[in-house]
């Protein structure tokens, strides 16, 4: 591996140079008026995978964004690792909060501020540079390896899962690979194994036709807005404890090995409360916070409006009042069935005084992996070859939904192993990407293909 690390942390310098054009490319995929700029970031995409040694690019329309496929198959005998992320971004808003500008790429004492620095681009762009290493010094590389790589993640991917089932043959492989992930805290190197699955709702509360005086119609009218507030208070317990019926009945719980890895993390609860300005935390009594975050269930208020909340008073009964909820789920809960409790229980809930409309909105499965699986082994110690520490094992309370999808139309694990940091401002202004964990990603990249080669899948 000496030639293929030297040839890495020979080429810093370019790499760089590289992201950097990659960031330029203002790829947001939430805009209409950036279309030619997100195709623009496949083409550069195609051309870099081209410049990596792929024996196969190829650029994939769908009816929203390209998909940029790749792969190098050489020996059907060996681990074939396939690679996803995107190459869409967020919108930059509010532009004023920018210290530099969002695609104009800046480097302040060792991170690299752009937008998608963190997400996802430059994490994507390590798995391009260690099979380039492979390719440009061996001339061919330990494993068989696939790229999956789409403009479409930050709108929900959603054209991503046919495509996936629409080209399972061609995506065969067996272990998929994923850097859009944080690591637990600086200079601590981490492997994530579970995701929280997600479904959420709109409801919508009617009572009059129209706004009324509060004086000439109050307490002889519904307002909707009091209808919602109580039917969102009958969703948890004074404990923290989601109170929709059969909503813990799959709940799988937390291992002994699993509390004895969180036990390891250097998570500092005073910390916590202070980066937030919070007095103190709440959640699921008899649960540790990270089991709160990582391995809990939850159901929270997104978003909340009736009646009027402009400036000063206006004694205003509401027509109408709205809510956004969302419900975070874990192994073994399915969204499908979750999301019927919660509406049956919301319609139960809800007064014959009021019109009551409910829309499910997206949603995703949970999703954990073996802490034993031999390719997650051989991403600890391709993470400690390149960091030279033992990276820790932890979850992530959000949800990556491609990874439940890898699983059951590919039926393939997923490593996650992610480079970024929890303060790199990933959907906010000034997002960044620590430099030193960026060279050190493309190691781990490297040290994971050589890994996997020996690895008994």
């Amino acid at each position: 591996m000496k030639t293929v690390i030297d040839y890495i942390e020979n080429n810093h310098n370019r790499y760089l140079e590289e992201l950097k054009e990659f960031l330029r490319i203002p790829s947001v995929s939430t805009d209409p008026t950036k279309d030619q700029d997100v195709r623009k970031a496949a083409e550069f995409v195609k051309g870099q995978l081209t410049a990596a040694g792929m024996a196969k690019v190829e650029i994939f329309s769908t009816e929203g964004y390209p998909i940029v496929y790749a792969e190098r198959v050489m020996e059907e005998a060996k681990p074939t690792v396939l690679i996803y992320g995107h190459y869409d971004v967020q919108p930059v808003d509010p532009i004023e909060l920018w210290e530099t500008a969002p695609f104009e790429p800046a480097i302040r004492k060792g991170e690299l501020y752009a937008r998608g620095a963190a997400d996802d681009k430059g994490q994507i762009f390590i798995h391009f540079k260690s099979a380039e290493a492979f390719m440009n010094t061996r001339q061919e590389l330990p494993v068989n390896i696939k790229f999956l790589i789409e403009g479409e993640e930050e709108i929900g991917s959603p054209h991503l899962d046919q495509f996936i089932e629409e080209h399972q043959d061609l995506l065969r492989s067996d272990v998929g690979m994923i850097s859009d992930t944080t690591m637990f805290a600086r200079g601590v190197p981490s492997l994530c194994y579970g995701l929280r699955g997600l479904v959420f709702f709109q409801l919508d509360v009617q009572g009059a036709n129209t706004d009324l005086h509060s004086g000439s119609f109050g307490g002889t009218v519904v307002n909707p807005g009091f209808e919602l507030s109580k039917i969102l208070a009958a969703m948890k317990d004074g404990n923290g404890r989601v109170m929709i019926p059969h909503f813990y009945d799959n709940v799988r719980e937390v291992t002994e090995r699993e509390r004895q890895e969180y036990a390891r993390l250097p998570f500092d609860e005073a910390n916590f409360k202070q980066a937030f300005g919070l007095k103190q935390l709440s959640g699921e009594d008899g649960y540790t916070p990270l089991e709160r975050l990582w391995v809990r269930p939850t159901f929270e208020i997104n978003g909340l409006e009736s009646g009027f909340t402009g400036e000063g008073a206006k004694t205003v009964l509401p027509a109408k009042a709205m809510a956004k909820v969302s419900m975070r789920l874990v192994p073994d809960q399915d969204p499908d069935t979750i999301a019927d409790l919660f509406e049956n229980y919301v319609r139960l809930l809800a007064p014959p005084s009021v019109h009551l409309k409910v829309t499910r909105m997206h949603g995703g499965k949970p999703w954990v992996a073996s802490l034993d699986h031999p390719a997650l082994v051989a991403a600890a110690e391709a993470l400690k070859k390149a960091f030279g520490k033992e990276p820790v094992f932890q979850r992530e309370g959000g949800s990556i939904p491609v990874v439940a999808t890898f699983a059951e139309r590919l039926n393939i694990p997923t490593v996650l192993m992610g480079i970024g940091l929890p303060d790199e401002n990933a959907h906010a202004p000034n997002e960044k990407l620590d430099l030193d964990n960026f060279y050190g990603g493309v190691r781990s990249s490297a040290y994971f293909l050589d890994e996997l080669s020996r690895a008994d899948l």
